[in-house]
């Protein structure tokens, strides 16, 4: 199951990640989102002891959406040792999203 990071979360869970972290900025009202939230869901099994991957609801935690210039949502983004190094905006196929894991490990 995807972490729920809040932005009270998000420095200790995202940034000071020694593994690579895949984040799912979303909102309970975008149809979009909706699809890519299965997709997430089975990359954080996937995935699970070799990243973290969690999701941040946009409507309830806006500082660091804000922060990383999130506009459109569905967003993820990679990040790596506190740094974006990945950015996919919109519905992707899963690998769009694994492969940018995968590039990490």
């Amino acid at each position: 199951m995807a972490l729920e990071i809040t932005d009270a979360t998000f420095e200790e869970t995202v940034l000071k990640s020694e593994k690579p972290v895949l984040v799912d900025f979303w909102a309970a009202w975008c149809g979009p989102c909706r699809m890519v939230g299965p997709v997430i869901e089975q990359i954080s099994e996937e995935y699970d002891g070799k990243a973290v991957v969690g999701k941040v609801d946009v409507d309830a935690n806006q500082e660091f959406a804000a922060k990383y210039g999130v506009r459109n949502i569905p967003t993820v983004l990679v990040f790596q040792n506190g740094e974006v190094v990945g950015r996919q905006v919109g519905v992707a196929p899963k690998n769009a999203y694994t492969d940018a894991i995968d590039s990490l490990l």
